[in-house]
């Protein structure tokens, strides 16, 4: 069932390049740049990301399974094949731990609950067999609801299952004290994001949105006309819903989203459910405070719940338990979702193969017991010790850069360098994995099914969110698995986190030119770090709370240097009439920048240390860097798709990425020998000097 929508504390950098390797023509294979990727004909200094990924460009064709093609997701699909290959002789083997329950009783080990899950999503056989069965009487609950006291109900009821769509109640870490639990109140889930309801530019998706509603109302049982006649019912209630709700640049100021109110003041301000009944029903008991993160959608859905039709409210649950099972169903009904929010919303031309589609569900339901498994077979220990002496280089390089800022006071650096030194780092794998003791997840020999196994982790991850309430924060829980190519800050628990899946060739190589791997993969850990004091993560003090540690003064210069950002990327044409979104994108473009820098003088203390490097094919440690740097964000994409990470996604699309920030860094300058009539070329004083 549809999960519901969670308030969100990290931010993940989202990848979309790596470093690629090269031939060293004399000796043995050295990881670097590869020259024939690049067009010379271009100079660096005029179009910074033609010079270093042309040639690429040119020859690149995104493959009909994907919406955007660069190193990212070669990467991503490298890894994918390697867990498969795990994946496969593990189920080949059958040689799994053996694990007792705490009355001695042998069950499942982690690992065979993940071959279990993932043997489940691909019999399409046992699925086509069952075809819409599974949901049935998911469907048949919403149809036996006769009043709206029966809706509260049956939303109470199924919050361990997803919820229904209008509100959610989870627990995480309290903003203002982040080392206890918290309970919060969440706003609905919609079919798309907010603004395709609301923006008039992209009114076409919206309509090809309510064909899709009524095209898979029809697979349930309406005829053609009660189908059309449905479909336009529930965008329009959709569309109510999504007016009131922040706006995606609102809901990226945390401290709008923490509104801490008794149940009582929450019952003030949105009657029309009765709030008590419904914490009292999810088995939360003396409950102090609820922390509401969208009052304004909780004060309008109660006026809509009160004068809406419940027919209406039906229609709307009915369709999204129908549009969250769909994935999990028969593989016509699969296909069916993809063609709608793969093909027609990013562009996509061809589902991916089918057991890396599997790869992608099992990584999101139990992705650390899958893990165990790669981290056993692919994770070398040096790689995991190199990368902490390079975390350690570029926090001393964003240390150095903090010390020097010219418009910070040194009462606001000193508070900045304590939030740093307080920063947690973890690398590769938990030190104590996830239990999935209590998960059941039965395999085929069981009866188990893909829809039945998928419904036992939301209940399982429910209970276990729920079980957190009112006790201490556990910091050791990873947010992603070790298979995960990605890494991400997660601002109540001060720490950065990188995946074992992204310290590797060509991303990472332990053995590689340390220019590189600054450009790559340590502008990547600058990245990370810089985020603790992006728009966003500045609003956190070192122990992860929601706390003002800044001077009014120079809060007002962070700003306004901040909306100097902004202008730099909003003024982009990206396709048709579409610009990016600086706002939006504030937190990681800020992220972008900082990295870079923060990278760039951790490879300075490196060569410090250990002497400077030969030029290698021509080129200087520095330019080397800078190239990495814009390899790693080599993309290209199709139009859909770029249209819809400009709507949706909080990062600017990798080939602005590539350039943008170097643009604001001296260094790039005297590396390339920048000039006046140069178009990389900004004054010095335009250049935004933020970290």
């Amino acid at each position: 069932m549809k999960i519901i929508k969670k308030v969100v504390f990290v931010s993940a950098i989202t990848f979309l390049g790596v470093v690629a390797c090269k031939k060293d023509k004399s000796k043995e294979k050295v990881a670097g740049i590869v020259l024939e990727n690049m067009d010379t004909s271009v100079a660096p200094t005029d179009d910074f990301f033609r010079h270093v990924n042309g040639t690429w460009l040119d020859k690149t064709e995104i493959p009909d399974d994907q919406t955007s093609w660069g190193g990212f997701n070669q990467l991503r699909k490298t890894t994918d094949a390697d867990v498969l290959t795990i994946l496969n002789k593990a189920i080949e083997e059958r040689n799994f731990p053996k694990v007792k329950d705490a009355n001695g009783n042998e069950i499942d080990s982690d690992q065979e609950k993940a071959v279990n899950y993932y043997q489940t999503i691909m019999d399409t056989v046992a699925r086509n067999t069952k075809g819409k069965a599974p949901v049935m009487p998911y469907l048949a609950k919403i149809e036996e609801i006769k009043t709206k006291k029966d809706v509260e109900t049956y939303l109470t009821n199924m919050a361990p299952y997803g919820g229904g769509g209008f509100y959610g109640f989870g627990v995480y870490n309290d903003l203002k004290n982040s080392s206890q639990y918290a309970g919060y109140m969440s706003g609905g889930s919609l079919g798309l994001s907010r603004d395709y309801y609301v923006d008039a530019k992209v009114k076409d998706k919206l309509v090809k949105y309510q064909e899709f509603i009524a095209k898979m109302l029809q697979e349930f049982g309406d005829n053609e006309a009660t189908a059309k006649k449905n479909a336009a019912t529930i965008v329009a209630f959709e569309t109510s819903l999504a007016e009131p709700m922040m706006t995606k640049e609102e809901s990226r100021d945390i401290r709008k989203l923490y509104n801490p109110l008794t149940v009582a003041e929450l019952q003030k301000l949105a009657p029309a459910i009765d709030w008590q009944g419904h914490i009292d029903g999810i088995g939360v008991a003396d409950l102090d405070k609820v922390i509401v993160t969208d009052l304004g959608y909780f004060k309008a859905f109660s006026e809509i719940f009160s004068k809406g039709s419940l027919a209406d409210i039906k229609l709307l649950l009915r369709w999204n338990t129908i549009n969250s099972a769909l994935g999990s169903l028969s593989t016509d009904l699969e296909t069916a979702n993809w063609e709608f929010y793969s093909k027609e919303m990013r562009g996509s031309k061809k589902q991916r193969p089918r057991d890396e589609r599997a790869l992608s569900s099992l990584n999101g339901a139990v992705g650390e017991a899958l893990g165990k498994l790669y981290v056993d077979k692919m994770f070398p220990p040096q790689a995991k010790k190199k990368a902490k002496e390079m975390i350690d280089n570029v926090m001393l390089g964003f240390e150095k850069r903090i010390a020097g800022l010219e418009w910070m006071s040194d009462v606001t650096k000193d508070k900045a360098l304590e939030k740093l030194h307080k920063l947690t780092v973890k690398i590769a794998y938990p030190d104590k994995w996830k239990d999935y003791s209590k998960l059941e997840v039965k395999g085929l020999k069981e009866g188990g099914s893909y829809f039945e196994n998928a419904i036992n982790v939301t209940k399982w991850n429910y209970n276990k969110n729920m079980a957190k309430l009112g006790k201490a924060v556990d910091r050791t829980e990873w947010g992603m698995s070790p298979q995960t190519v990605n890494a991400y800050f997660n601002p109540v628990n001060n720490e950065i986190v990188f995946p074992a899946a992204i310290l590797q060739p060509p991303f990472y190589d332990y053995k590689a030119d340390e220019a590189v791997n600054y450009g790559g993969i340590g502008a990547v850990i600058g990245h990370e770090i810089s985020h603790s004091f992006d728009d966003s993560g500045s609003r956190f003090d070192g122990d992860g709370n929601l706390k003002n540690w800044w001077t009014e003064e120079d809060a007002i210069k962070f700003k306004e240097i901040g909306s100097k950002l902004i202008k730099q990327y909003s003024d982009i044409i990206a396709i048709d009439s579409m610009h990016l979104n600086g706002e939006y994108t504030l937190g990681e473009n800020i992220g972008d920048l900082g990295g870079v820098q923060a990278a760039y003088e951790g490879l300075q203390i490196f060569l410090a240390k250990n002497g400077r490097p030969a030029d290698i094919d021509g080129y200087t440690a520095e330019q080397r860097f800078f190239f990495s740097w814009g390899t790693i964000w080599r993309t290209k994409m199709r139009d859909e798709a770029l249209k819809n990470k400009i709507m949706t996604d909080t990062h600017a699309p990798g080939m602005y990425r590539a350039y943008m920030p170097l643009k604001n860094v001296d260094a790039f300058y005297k590396a390339f020998n920048v000039k006046e009539d140069d178009k990389m070329y900004l004054k010095p004083e335009d250049r935004v000097r933020i970290w």
